[in-house]
């Protein structure tokens, strides 16, 4: 799997469990970060959690990959998944707009996730 569709397949998983306002930022020709990085906001931290969850399971079963680190707590206001090439961020509204990753990697390109997700607008 590239790296893109790994970015679009957890943007899907993040969509299965209601993610609101999904994003994916093409990053990999500005950092050697990440090719991708995957947003999204959750209401809770319950949601939060159930994000991150749904991430992890739909790698394990669908592709036998598990994050190789994770930051944040997910009994908090962050989590951040890092599968190697896609990085996926999951903020509750407060957060994302304080990290205001949106406005800090501009430079990158938005993949276009018309078709990928059922609602590719925000949620709530």
């Amino acid at each position: 799997m590239t790296p893109k569709e790994t970015a679009l397949f957890l943007a899907k998983a993040l969509d299965s469990k209601k993610g609101i306002d999904i994003k994916v930022l093409e990053t990999g020709p500005l950092t050697t970060l990440a090719d991708y990085f995957v947003l999204c906001s959750a209401t809770s931290s319950t949601q939060i959690r159930a994000l991150a969850d749904a991430c992890e399971k739909a790698m394990k079963e669908d592709h036998g990959e598990l994050p190789h680190h994770v930051e944040g707590h997910r009994q908090g206001t962050w989590v951040l998944l890092d599968f190697s090439s896609v990085v996926v961020h999951i903020f509750n509204e407060e957060a994302r707009e304080f990290y205001d990753l949106e406005r800090l990697w501009s430079d990158a390109a938005p993949v276009d996730l018309t078709g990928i997700l059922v609602d590719n607008g925000p949620k709530g």
